[in-house]
C-alpha cells in the first residue's frame, strides 16, 4: 500500500496561518492529482481543495476559497496547503488522498474519486 503522509496540523489562533504538507509516492503525486479533504468528529469528510502537479486544474471548496491555497513541490513529491485567515470552523482533522478516479460530474469534490488516504493531521483554530 502505498504511504500517503499529512503533517503541520497544530493549535492557531483565529485569524492566523499554518502549512500543511502531504508528502506522497511519485507515481501518485504526478497521477491525476492530489487533494485535501477534512473532517470533524460525526461528519462526512469535506473537500476542501484538489489539484494537478502540471497546474492543469486547481479546485477550491467555497468555504476556503481566497484564503487557502493547494501547491505542489515536484522535486520533493509532496503538496502543500497553505491556510491562511484561518477561522474556528476550520478546526478539522487534515487528509491527503490521491485522485484515482473521475466519479459524478463534480468529480472533485467527491471522496470516491481519490484513494490512498493518509492519516492526517489535525487543525484546531482557537482562542
Amino acid at each position: 500500500q502505498a504511504q500517503v503522509v499529512e503533517s503541520g496540523g497544530g493549535l492557531v489562533q483565529p485569524g492566523g496561518s499554518l502549512r500543511l504538507s502531504c508528502t506522497a509516492p511519485g507515481r501518485l503525486f504526478r497521477g491525476y492529482g492530489m487533494g485535501w479533504f477534512r473532517q470533524t468528529l460525526g461528519k462526512e469528510r469535506e473537500f476542501v481543495a484538489t489539484t494537478r502537479w502540471s497546474g492543469e486544474y486547481t479546485y477550491y471548496s467555497d468555504s476556503v476559497k481566497g484564503r487557502f491555497t493547494i501547491s505542489g513541490d515536484n522535486a520533493k513529491d509532496t503538496m502543500y496547503l497553505q491556510m491562511s485567515d484561518l477561522k474556528i470552523e476550520d478546526t478539522a482533522r487534515y487528509y491527503c488522498g490521491a485522485l484515482v478516479a473521475f466519479v459524478g460530474a463534480r468529480w472533485w469534490t467527491s471522496t470516491e474519486s481519490y484513494g490512498y488516504w493518509g492519516q492526517g493531521t489535525q487543525v484546531t483554530v482557537s482562542s
